[in-house]
């Protein structure tokens, strides 16, 4: 058998580089790490101070009457921003946020160690939440809009008014005369604070009211300051479950047609009290909103939090950035001091400053309207019947006739808390829950 034969290897077979090729490793781009993202800049402007509270009236000077709208037109609108009630408001519910700051609902002890009327209070708002028991809604087969059994419920607190601000320490023993006006005019406000008759709906506005029938005991000199931490860490918290109690009995409507800017379907002072309840806290952090156990478990605490998981367990789609995406945009803050200072701006800007809520502020004795401002009832008798409103256009007052809104006041919305219960009441016939996607 021949040999094997060895071929010799060829210069193109080796691994050694061709002569006189150039480095090219010199040339090459150097490969440097991404820059992180920088934070976005901050808002220049400072937060809204807390204005100096004024000190009650001489109420020999109070003429009570029976509160009103006054905000009609755009320079209605421009004169109340800079008057003193603007300001009396103001500083209230700053001095309600500043006196939460830092502490939790239980540092404020149990409502039984509070002084008489803040015990009266949390009865009237347990005797206005038993009322829903005697006035239950309508059967309406499913339907996610406003309970018109919420008409007789709400006509069912006027007779009882009277004996609550009583019990609130509104007697003629206290005020001669003027008691039976002064409850009146209280009365109005606290029954406004619980939604739209007319509309079967609940907005921000109708939540600045309970605030304002709290500042009217206050000018009444029925709560004095030493009482404002209360007020913030439990009165206030008990009245936001009794409103959501309601909303889920009656199904009330989201006032206007955008909600509360991404916040809530219903409510805003609960984000500004809670983010002040939370500065400087050790642990908790604007991002635990997306923790579902720290939501659970401290939301009970933590006005903030308990929103947020209030509004979790209501909607079909998981995920702030789905559901409420300006509260996932607020989450990256640094700290819960410039949450809470956003939130000062945004109560001056979205609530007081804009027209579509303030068109219903009622004015009376104790919350005056300032000289020039419009007058209700004139408007009234020059345009006929109806409820008279401020269009998107400045200066263009109309009249609602019936029920529904104009087209420049928003649409009928139905209530993602009733989609929740109608999916609940489903599921316990065995149909099982059918959400809408981003209710």
């Amino acid at each position: 058998m021949p040999s094997a034969v060895t071929i010799p290897s060829k210069a193109s077979d080796t691994h050694s580089p061709p002569p006189n090729v150039p480095d090219l490793s010199t040339k090459l781009p150097r490969l440097t790490p991404r820059k992180r993202q920088s934070r976005p800049r901050e808002n220049p402007l400072p937060p809204p101070p807390t204005p100096p509270l004024a000190p009650p009236p001489d109420l020999a000077t109070i003429t009570f009457t029976t509160p009103s709208r006054g905000i009609l037109t755009a320079n209605d609108h421009e004169i109340f921003l800079s008057s003193p009630t603007y300001s009396l408001i103001l500083s209230f519910v700053f001095f309600l946020s500043d006196n939460c700051s830092s502490e939790s609902v239980s540092s404020a002890g149990p409502v039984s160690s509070q002084p008489p009327i803040i015990t009266a209070i949390f009865s009237i708002l347990s005797d206005i939440e038993h009322q829903t028991t005697l006035h239950p809604p309508d059967d309406l087969s499913g339907s996610r809009f406003g309970n018109p059994s919420f008409r007789p419920f709400l006509d069912s607190l006027s007779p009882l008014s009277h004996t609550w601000h009583e019990q609130l320490g509104l007697t003629s023993d206290s005020f001669n005369e003027t008691a039976e006006a002064a409850m009146k005019e209280c009365s109005t406000y606290l029954l406004a604070s619980l939604g739209s008759r007319e509309r079967i709906d609940y907005g921000s506005g109708h939540e600045l009211h309970f605030l304002i029938w709290l500042l009217c005991l206050n000018r009444l000199n029925l709560l004095p300051p030493s009482t404002f931490r209360a007020l913030a860490l439990l009165v206030f918290p008990r009245y936001i479950s009794l409103m959501r109690h309601l909303q889920k009995t009656y199904y009330l409507e989201p006032a206007g047609s955008h909600g509360v800017w991404g916040l809530d379907d219903y409510h805003f002072l609960p984000f500004l009290f809670g983010a002040s309840q939370l500065k400087r806290h050790p642990y908790i952090t604007p991002l635990a909103v997306h923790n579902e156990l720290l939501l659970e478990e401290e939301g009970d605490q933590w006005v903030y939090l308990g929103m947020v998981r209030e509004m979790s367990r209501s909607k079909s789609v998981k995920g702030l950035k789905w559901t409420q995406p300006m509260l996932d945009d607020i989450s990256g803050a640094k700290d819960w001091g410039k949450v809470e200072a956003g939130m000062r701006r945004m109560f001056v800007k979205e609530v007081l400053g804009k027209t579509p809520v303030m068109q219903h502020f009622l004015f009376g004795g104790l919350v005056p309207a300032s000289e020039g401002m419009s007058k209700e009832d004139e408007v009234e008798a020059e345009l006929g019947d109806g409820e008279v409103v401020e269009g998107e256009v400045p200066g263009h007052v109309h009249v609602h006739r019936g029920e529904a809104w104009g087209d420049c006041c928003g649409i009928k919305i139905p209530s993602t808390v009733a989609a929740d219960q109608e999916a609940r009441k489903r599921a316990g016939k065995g149909e099982g829950l059918r959400r809408v996607p981003f209710d």
